[in-house]
């Protein structure tokens, strides 16, 4: 055996003991969904996380609905526009939203937007389809911090919130039961928060370890499922918008405790929110 040989074996096995098997989660939640998206160089995620939720929450029901990042894309006319969920519900109620059949990517930026959306023999404008789909005022914000009293609307001070717009400020164990009672009664949750931490590795696919500081707004993502790891601890299962390159097929599983700490606010319906 050469010394380079010999070299070559024990580089691959010590990249072998470094590298994390993959966990084996049991879902005993899973809501249906559209397929995993890529946002690609946008920061587009606020777009993609909620435009998700409201998939998931029709599909859910029955009706199939499959929407469009790019025509939001093309209609803000930034690909680099930050946001919060409140953005999108702001954007399709000022412009409307197509399905995704009929404006996929940005190739079709170089052609007219769409007049008309068709759906189950119905013909809409794209304001009325999004109407439709999402209608004015049926998503609650919720958020939790001690900067603010509980049980009041505040309006968060951080750069995405550029509109400012409100969030009901709940204690931070009320907000995780509401998410859970959400997803356990089949409605989606659009989740904004922290992933910045160095227990956040979407090339694992889990969230979990991450420390006590306040959490920072950088990212959104779509609870479609709750699940369990082989310890029996909850966990949330994430639909993510970076592709699908990772050993879950581009979704996550973040740990209630992650959720808990690192959530700077959640989009439910209202139904969801008052499930008792």
């Amino acid at each position: 055996m050469t010394k380079r040989f010999l070299y070559l074996l024990i580089v691959i096995s010590l990249t072998a003991c470094h590298q994390r098997q993959k966990v084996v989660f049991t879902d005993e939640v899973r809501l249906p969904m559209t397929p995993v998206k890529d946002q690609g160089q946008t920061s587009l995620c606020w777009a993609y996380a909620m435009l998700a939720t409201i998939e998931t929450e029709h599909i859910a029901k029955g009706d199939s609905v499959h929407l469009s990042p790019a025509y939001i894309e093309r209609v803000v006319k930034r690909r680099n526009l930050r946001g919060m969920g409140h953005t999108l519900l702001n954007v399709i109620g000022k412009y409307g939203i197509v399905s995704y059949d009929a404006y996929p990517d940005s190739s079709c930026h170089k052609l007219p937007k769409p007049r008309w959306v068709f759906m189950l023999g119905a013909r809409y404008t794209p304001l009325e389809f999004a109407h439709s789909v999402c209608a004015p005022d049926e998503y609650i914000a919720l958020t939790s911090t001690d900067e603010h009293p509980y049980d009041q609307e505040v309006v968060l001070d951080v750069p995405d919130n550029w509109e400012h717009n409100k969030f009901l400020n709940i204690p931070k164990d009320s907000l995780l039961a509401h998410v859970e009672r959400a997803v356990r009664h089949c409605h989606a949750v659009c989740w904004e928060g922290d992933t910045h931490e160095s227990g956040f590795s979407f090339k694992e696919g889990i969230a979990d370890r991450h420390n006590q500081s306040a959490p920072t707004d950088n990212h959104c993502m779509t609870i479609i499922g709750i699940a369990r790891d082989p310890q029996h601890r909850l966990f949330f299962t994430m639909k993510n918008s970076w592709g699908t390159h990772n050993p879950y097929d581009g979704l996550m599983y973040m740990s209630a405790d992650y959720l808990r700490d690192k959530t700077v606010a959640v989009y439910m319906t209202k139904e969801a929110y008052e499930i008792p």
